[in-house]
């Protein structure tokens, strides 16, 4: 999947960790590690809207379309 979600990078420059952040948004934080790992196959807006109110971002500063990377998953296949 060429879109990305840069969680991690959003938790460091926040200084909060997965499980405060688990608890600010109410999303699990078994749920939230599946975003940070890439793992993820959908995020609901519900979602994303409480992660950027949480986080003080944009949805644009979470999520980053890495053209290319469709490429090497297709291939992988």
């Amino acid at each position: 999947m060429p879109i990305r979600i840069r969680l991690d990078e959003m938790l460091m420059q926040r200084r909060m960790s997965l499980v405060e952040l688990a608890d600010r948004t109410g999303v699990s934080a078994a749920n939230l590690a599946v975003l940070k790992s890439g793992e993820a196959q959908a995020l609901r807006f519900s979602t994303l809207s409480a992660l950027c109110r949480e986080l003080g971002c944009a949805p644009g500063d979470l999520l980053v379309f890495e053209p290319g990377l469709e490429t090497v998953i297709e291939d992988e296949l």
